[in-house]
């Protein structure tokens, strides 16, 4: 059985939903602890940005934290205010870090910011001096040229016998920035980089491995790995097997079905002219939805690195979608289906089991973290819990 509640929306508000999504908290849960056993001693934090990755950061966050997450990484303060309610003794962590007029929501809701610039560095230092002891993570660069603070910086502070005594981090963090391609020489410079800002801290816990990093091996472990993109289901590495469960599967009702005769064209722009006699399912999502235009059979630049376009799954068949994908509408072909096996009112999978999101990505020219955060507001969302 599982061990945590499982929040269903309302039946019939999903049943009748143009776009719905299904998000699997056991697959969620169990990604968690595959991630967190491939840490090895390294305890296993939960990275919940971005409304957990579209998944739902209440729901989501509060799974994870009953499945023994202690430690979770969001974007914004706000997103970490809302976590607070659902992960009570948690230790959450804003990437974003701090800016003047937020301290007050960090203080309350035991917020912990992530130091990543010398501007936050500044304003951190004028905030304890106002309110005593409060702990803060660090951010470095070790090569990745985002976020964080200059390594040769971090380092001297851990040195500075001038700075406050109530500065104490409670973590040293750094991010990989070729971490999914498992041979990348940049993965070993970055790693000797933070070892030397690591050694400037010892005893603070420090942490460079979010999910591809963990694939890396121990090395790369250190006290604390974040896992994101793998707990709900993406490919991680490069090149390698996904591992994980997948959690979401995303579907839109069919609207419509309709025959077309050979030599019509179908969509914007005419991009594609039918061939032979056809039966077209129009489903109720878009690029407007997160199922992105890359998709589209034709008449769109992406097509590259998979010519023919995206595919759904419907009717026990994968069926390719026909002419550009619009705002709101996406066209399939069911043509090579029974007669009748489609009616309007069906659901068409764009991914999840059938159709691996990441593989639905690939065709879109884009990769699964963009599919999972981009799959819009009106989707309706349902929760479940499947039974080992």
């Amino acid at each position: 059985m599982t061990d945590f509640p499982i929040p269903f929306e309302d039946d019939d508000l999903f049943a009748s939903a143009g776009l719905r999504l299904t998000v699997d908290l056991t697959a969620l849960t169990e990604n968690w602890r595959d991630m967190a056993r491939r840490s090895g001693a390294a305890r296993a934090a939960a990275v919940v940005k971005a409304d957990a990755y579209g998944m739902g950061i209440e729901d989501a966050g509060e799974a994870l934290y009953m499945a023994g997450a202690r430690d979770f990484f969001v974007a914004t303060v706000d997103e970490g205010v809302t976590l607070r309610l659902y992960a009570p003794e948690a230790r959450i962590f804003v990437l974003s870090g701090i800016w003047p007029g937020t301290e007050r929501r960090f203080f309350e809701n035991d917020l912990v910011p992530v130091i990543s610039s010398d501007e936050q560095l500044a304003f951190w230092m004028a905030v304890l001096a106002d309110y005593g002891d409060y702990p803060c993570a660090l951010h470095v660069d070790t090569g990745f040229n985002r976020l964080g603070l200059h390594m040769d910086d971090a380092i001297a502070l851990a040195d500075d016998v001038s700075r406050p005594a109530s500065f104490a981090p409670v973590l040293i963090m750094s991010h990989l920035a070729c971490g999914d391609e498992a041979s990348h020489a940049m993965n070993r410079r970055q790693l000797e980089s933070f070892r030397r800002v690591d050694a400037a801290y010892e005893g603070i816990d420090s942490s460079l491995a979010a999910s591809a990093g963990i694939f890396l091996g121990e090395d790369y472990h250190f006290d604390l790995t974040r896992p994101g993109i793998a707990l709900y289901g993406g490919e991680a590495v490069c090149g390698l097997a996904n591992p994980m469960r997948p959690v979401a599967t995303a579907e839109a009702r069919i609207i419509q079905v309709r025959s077309v005769e050979a030599g019509e064209t179908v969509s914007y722009g005419r991009a594609l002219q039918l061939g032979r006699n056809s039966r077209l399912a129009i489903a109720s999502a878009g690029y407007a939805d997160g199922y992105m235009r890359g998709l589209s059979s034709g008449g769109v630049p992406l097509r590259q690195a998979v010519p023919e376009g995206g595919q759904g799954f419907i009717a026990g068949h994968k069926v390719p979608v026909a002419g550009r994908i619009t705002m709101d509408l996406t066209i399939f072909d069911i043509t090579d289906l029974p007669d009748n096996a489609v009616r309007a009112g069906d659901y068409v999978e764009l991914f999840g089991k059938n159709m691996a999101l990441d593989d639905v990505a690939r065709a879109a020219g884009t990769i699964g973290y963009e599919m999972l955060t981009s799959m819009g507001l009106r989707h309706e969302r349902r929760y479940v819990a499947e039974e080992e």
